[in-house]
């Protein structure tokens, strides 16, 4: 446990030095600001207009929802990006610069190497998520009077996201180098968010193929089945006109995971580790 929680701390150290927070936490800066000003206008429009209460479709529900989701797309990308940067040569990388082998062979061995890795990217990682999406709920509300119905589980999904992406990027980083590793990151974040578009797409055309493929996808890429939960969550009580249009949600389509999902990120993670643990025993530094 010493060893693993040394190994976290070195890990942040070194992302404090190579200024990894300092990127991070400009674009988070620039991006809230612009978020504000442009929450703001789109809710001062829709009181301008003061469309009548027989309307089918609730504006204030509708726009804070799709701002807000929005910004959830936007929270897990960032997140993505600090994950990457967190683990992308956590392994490869670091044994290439000769760093890894003092380490492994004693005093702190490779488990508690990735441990320590592991638990230093996903619990920055989950911090920052939470926080930014705690600072864009809050301005979605003050600006618009617009609250999620459930606040909490869109949150607590968009954690979970980042943590399996984090255990992704660290599995990649024992056979990948740095640059290669981070490539394949994104380009897998992609997959996922492209499972997800030819769901909605599916759905909309009632083609099952492009549905189950989507289905398969999410599942495989369980980031992406936690991000579409949360969004679901926003507004699992809305009806309606306006509930149809929601579900829609940007950059892939609400649906509901069920404890099903939680189950299943739980066992992928343990999947994940276990995969990560053995390759790492068998390569040679």
């Amino acid at each position: 446990m010493r060893s693993a929680a040394a190994i976290a701390t070195y890990a942040l150290r070194e992302s404090m030095r190579r200024r990894v927070f300092v990127v991070v936490l400009v674009l988070t800066v620039a991006f809230l600001a612009l978020y504000g000003v442009a929450t703001e206008a789109a809710f001062d429009t829709i009181d301008s207009e003061a469309i009548g209460e027989g309307a089918l479709i609730d504006d204030k529900v509708l726009t804070g929802s799709t701002l807000l989701g929005l910004a959830m797309f936007t929270t897990l990308f960032l997140g993505c990006v600090l994950a990457v940067f967190l683990t992308l040569g956590a392994v490869r990388g670091d044994a290439e610069r000769g760093l890894l082998q003092p380490l492994v062979v004693r005093p702190v061995g490779r488990t508690a190497l990735l441990g320590g890795r592991f638990a230093a990217a996903a619990g920055v990682c989950s911090l920052y998520v939470a926080a930014m999406y705690a600072a864009a709920t809050v301005i979605t509300g003050l600006a618009g009077g617009w609250w999620p119905d459930d606040p909490v589980s869109p949150g607590v999904g968009l954690v979970a996201a980042v943590v399996v992406i984090a255990a992704l990027s660290l599995l990649g980083s024992i056979f990948l180098s740095a640059t290669a590793n981070g490539i394949a990151v994104f380009m897998v974040f992609g997959a996922g968010l492209a499972a997800g578009l030819l769901g909605q797409i599916g759905d909309a055309l009632s083609v099952d193929t492009l549905e189950t493929v989507a289905q398969v996808a999410s599942w495989l890429l369980p980031f992406e089945a936690l991000y579409q939960a949360g969004l679901d969550s926003l507004t699992k009580d809305v009806r309606g006109a306006t509930g149809v249009i929601v579900q829609l949600g940007p950059f892939g389509g609400a649906q509901e995971g069920g404890a099903g999902l939680w189950l299943w990120s739980a066992g992928y993670l343990a999947l994940v580790a276990a995969g990560a643990r053995l390759a790492f025993a068998r390569r040679d530094l």
